[in-house]
Order: C-alpha cells, then structure tokens, then sequence
C-alpha cells in the first residue's frame, strides 16, 4: 500500500518525532490521514490485530519524547504490549546511558472498550530505574516479572490513587501497523514486532 510506504518514509530520519521539523510534522499527519481513511479494520477491538508487543515508531506525545531528554541517558526503544486476555497495557521505555547502566521506565494499566475502536485507559504502577536492577531483558520476561513481583527495588509506586486516566481510539490496524490518537491530541504510530524481542 503506496501511503503506508509513504508513512513509513516519513518516519524513518525523525527519531520518534524529537527530530521533525514543522513541515515534516505536517507531511506526517497528512500521511496518518491518509491511511486512516483505507484503514482495513474499522472494529479493531474486535481483531486479535490488536494483541501482542508494539514498538512506537511516531508520536506527538510531548510525556514520550520528553523521555529522551533525561540526563546521561538517550531513549532506544518505547514498547506497547498489549494483551486482550486480561485487558492489560503495559507502556516499556528502554533508555541506553553509561555501558550496563540502560534504565527502565514502565507504566502498567487496564483498559476497558468503550466502544469498537476507542478503550478507556486507566493507568495503575510505574516503575524506574536501572535495568540491570530490576532484571529487566525483555518486553516478555518483563510483563511476567511485573505479574510476580509486588515491588521492585527502584522507583515502584501505584497511580490508581492518582485518578491517571484517558482514552485512546485505534484510528488505524493491520498486521503490522497500528495508529492511535489519545485524549490529549496525541497520535502514536506503532509498529507491530515479535513476542521474542
């Protein structure tokens, strides 16, 4: 599909959307429109598209790029795993920053479908702090480990008491790509990647 290749240019030189310029913001969104308008999975809650571990490649999200900014540290990769099964997110930033020194930002939450395409998202647990730490080796073993352990030795507090909440419509899904928008303005742009990374 000629506008997915199109996207998927785009995206390639703007490091997650910290190195676009206006004019490239502008042709991104365009490029989004475009494929949101031939998405071929109008109920995307209702497709098992949606399970599974998904790398960010686009955001407008100024929360998500803000994480390349931290100190001595520069973002690689941002995961969002979800699984449908027991309705759960789980948001994987992997920082790289002095050799065995990578840090971890995790945020945990339950969604509920507020209709075919848009699900409330009410964000639960985060945890920080150095990978080596808290064993952290994979989006997989992670979402395990967070299952079994009730507090990691870092930075590990609940946000239920802090009423964190919000929405998100999938504007877009195929086998291997997803589009979102939130209820900020956000738009995130994710690819779909193996259950082994």
């Amino acid at each position: 599909m000629f506008e997915k290749d199109d996207l998927i240019r785009l995206l390639d030189r703007v490091n997650l959307g910290n190195n676009a310029s206006a004019a490239e913001k502008q042709a991104i969104l365009a490029a989004i429109v475009r494929l949101e308008e031939r998405n071929p999975t109008p109920k995307p809650l209702e497709s098992p598209l949606i399970d599974g571990n998904w790398r960010l490649l686009y955001t407008t999200s100024n929360e998500l790029l803000n994480l390349d900014r931290v100190p001595l540290y520069s973002l690689r990769n941002i995961y969002q795993c979800v699984r449908v099964a027991s309705r759960s997110i789980y948001n994987i930033a992997e920082l790289d920053g002095i050799p065995a020194l990578g840090g971890l930002v995790s945020v945990e939450a339950r969604f509920e479908p507020l209709s075919d395409r848009r699900v409330d998202v009410i964000f639960q647990r985060f945890v920080g702090g150095l990978q080596g730490a808290v064993g952290y080796t994979s989006p997989d073993d992670w979402i395990t480990r967070l299952g079994q352990t009730p507090r990691f030795l870092a930075l590990d507090f609940s946000l239920a008491d802090r009423d964190r909440r919000g929405w998100l419509d999938i504007t877009y899904l195929d086998e291997t790509l997803r589009i979102g928008r939130g209820n900020v303005g956000s738009v995130f742009v994710l690819a779909k990647v193996s259950a082994s990374i």
